[in-house]
């Protein structure tokens, strides 16, 4: 079985945009399952529509989004949702409602996090999480 990865927004858009940072996470799509939340869907939603992007361009913007595994919302993510926004906040250390989404999905399937913004997520107990840094 290939390995499988939760990906973050923001290696979303390094890949979507042509970001020299893209090449970095390029291992994490060859030969695995890739799954996004539908937080990174609705993030890369929006920052077409405030970019005035046109119908061509988001037709493709929707079209590589079809090429992740996308987790839905339902009750047993928002359980670990609401059990991440509640244990960060008691430790001092709260995490935006954004990547709490994306960090329950990684946690609710059981896999890695890919992400270039550790400091956002390392504040989540038991999530494993990936990156990659320029040499």
């Amino acid at each position: 079985m290939p390995d499988a990865y939760v990906l973050d927004t923001d290696v979303l858009s390094y890949i979507l945009k042509g970001d020299t940072r893209a090449a970095l996470y390029q291992h994490y799509l060859t030969n695995t399952i890739v799954v996004i939340s539908f937080m990174s869907v609705a993030e890369l939603e929006r920052w077409a529509i405030e970019r005035k992007w046109g119908a061509a361009r988001r037709v493709r913007l929707r079209r590589f989004l079809d090429a992740f595994v996308t987790r839905p919302v339902d009750r047993a993510l928002c359980e670990i949702w609401a059990t991440i926004m509640a244990d960060t906040r008691r430790r001092g250390a709260p995490i935006a409602h954004a990547d709490a989404w994306i960090a329950a999905t990684a946690q609710l399937e059981g896999l890695p996090l890919v992400t270039n913004n550790i400091r956002h997520f390392g504040v989540v107990a038991g999530l494993t999480i990936r990156t990659e840094t320029l040499a």
